[in-house]
């Protein structure tokens, strides 16, 4: 797959006033982190769900596969719960 040329010119990086060292380091880390083994293979599933259901008709726009429910939920739900790994303590 080719390196995606848009990496770090996201127009969020400059409303977090990100420095350049800082978007190299996420760039990095990102990269570093979707290669896991873990990562890999729920990308696998989500896109293997996704491509079942949009063989099978069913409307999933603005969802994301939940690997937690095992089914598609909304964007802002999925990506918005509480887990025990990003609460703060």
């Amino acid at each position: 797959m080719p390196a995606n040329k848009n990496a770090g010119k996201h127009p969020s990086y400059k409303k977090r006033n990100m420095s350049e060292e800082a978007r190299e380091h996420k760039q990095e880390y990102d990269k570093k982190f979707s290669a896991k083994p873990e990562q890999v293979e729920k990308r696998v599933e989500s896109n293997t769900a996704r491509r079942k259901a949009k063989a099978n008709g069913k409307d999933i726009k603005g969802k994301d596969y939940d690997h937690a429910v095992g089914g598609f939920v909304k964007t802002a739900t999925n990506r918005g719960r509480k887990e025990k790994s990003r609460l703060k303590k």
